[in-house]
């Protein structure tokens, strides 16, 4: 049978699937989600809408409307949040479930294999998260937002790759690397001082029995069990222990994340022995038909699936869930906050606006040239200190994972004044940073010129 080639950019090919009335919708929305900045268009116009609402006529409507409680009552036996309660620590386990999957395939299978390479990227997020910190403490020390200090150490990885994204193909490589990385990392470091800063009174019991589940799904992966719906189950109730446990339950998601195999179970080679095995190169009868074993194509199917490995197939499926409904839904709930320009001039405010402004791309740019000069990492050479002073400005958009902290450490009193200073930081950071970046392409770009 002759072979035809394959067109991937003509629907209705042969060699692709048939072509719907529906496509017309689905197609130009599917190119929409694979924009990496479209992730940050939505959280950002989601931002905007909250701030609109919570400062509007329906303010009061708007803003309760997320301490609407939901949950199962049975007996004496009472397990109940607020649906903002649910956005926090249900559906923020699966952002950090994803953070966690990017994190062991840079490590894995990305650029963070090289481990001086990895060194630059986490001696910045140290540094990105250890001096706002600091400078945050400087301002509040003994003050009633003393708590706060972790509100100034996360960096919004959504909004600083749509930064990224928006100045297009000229921004260097390296960069976008040591970005994404870093602002990994700096997630992951927030989830840490989440557990250990802002938990409650732990019960040992139920870690015990997290453990448990941790150690089953291990079992269950060693077993080659494949079935999602299996983990996911046990998933769900590893996270019912953590949050007994009085540890922050999105705990979960970082550690069944780093647990996640990236080893493919189907070799391309098993794969193109089986694809070829799909359809006889003979016909099997005197009519030149050809028959195809239903077993054989369930049988293709799985092996196209898992030439992937499960952290690549998370990822792909995991991303435009979290990105286009987790993250803007979460911005939708907390970042609403009523405007008062007098309480830019509270200490809290300045607190967090200094920690993520200053601290930010200080620390970075600190950390870095130690892990350099030391010589533990390495600097690619096009990775030049100007762009990492640009990006360290980018890590200062703190955003959803500030406000994340900002509830957790803070009394309702204060949140207001956090999610106002958050806000303000995260918007002047994102413009300055965009704003240097761009000029340090554009000089670069007539130098360049100017040599040819």
């Amino acid at each position: 049978m002759k072979k035809t080639a394959f067109r991937p950019h003509q629907r209705g090919h042969l060699t692709q699937l048939p072509k719907e009335y529906v496509d017309w919708l689905t197609q130009p929305l599917t190119r929409f989600l694979h924009i990496e900045a479209a992730a940050g268009a939505v959280l950002l116009f989601f931002t905007i809408a909250a701030l609109v609402l919570a400062n509007s006529p329906w303010a009061d409507t708007f803003l309760s409307l997320w301490e609407v409680p939901i949950g199962i009552t049975a007996g004496t036996v009472e397990f109940e949040r607020s649906i903002r309660e649910w956005i926090n620590d249900a559906l923020m386990t699966l952002f950090f479930f994803l953070v966690a999957l990017e994190l062991k395939r840079e490590i894995v299978l990305g650029e963070l294999k090289n481990p001086r390479l990895a060194v630059l990227s986490i001696a910045g997020a140290i540094g990105g998260m250890l001096v706002p910190a600091l400078l945050y403490l400087a301002f509040q020390l003994g003050q009633p937002g003393q708590n706060g200090w972790g509100t100034v150490m996360a960096t919004d990885t959504a909004f600083v790759i749509a930064c990224l994204t928006l100045l297009g193909p000229r921004v260097p490589k390296s960069l976008r690397v040591f970005m994404l990385s870093l602002a990994i990392i700096d997630d992951l470091g927030a989830i840490v001082v989440v557990a250990v800063g802002y938990g409650e009174v732990i019960h040992f019991h139920y870690i015990g029995l997290a453990v448990i589940g941790f150690v089953a799904i291990k079992l269950m992966a060693v077993l080659g069990i494949r079935n999602i719906m299996v983990y996911l189950l046990v998933g769900g109730l590893i996270w019912l222990a953590v949050d007994a446990s009085g540890m922050h339950p999105t705990v979960t998601g970082v550690i069944m994340g780093l647990m996640t195999p990236t080893e493919r179970w189907v070799s391309e080679k098993r794969l193109l022995t089986i694809m070829g095995s799909v359809v006889p190169s003979t016909p099997v009868n005197h009519r030149r038909r050809f028959s195809i074993n239903r077993k054989v194509l369930k049988t293709a199917e799985a092996a196209v699936r898992e030439v992937l490995s499960p952290v690549e197939r998370l990822e792909m499926l995991l991303h435009p869930w979290i990105g286009f409904a987790v993250m803007p839904l979460f911005a939708f709930a907390n970042a609403g906050v009523p405007i008062a320009f007098s309480e830019m001039a509270d200490s809290l405010y300045i607190a967090i606006f200094a920690g993520l402004v200053v601290g930010k791309p200080v620390g970075i740019i600190l950390f870095c040239g130690l892990a350099i000069y030391t010589g533990l990492a390495i600097r690619p050479p096009e990775l030049r200190w100007p762009y990492i002073l640009a990006g360290g400005m980018l890590a200062g958009i703190g955003f959803t994972m500030s406000l994340f902290i900002a509830n957790l450490a803070l009394s309702p009193a204060l949140v207001n004044d956090a999610k106002l200073g958050i806000l303000s930081a995260s918007l002047f950071a994102a413009l300055t940073g965009i704003a240097l970046l761009s000029w340090l392409l554009k000089r670069d770009a007539l130098h360049n010129q100017g040599e040819t």
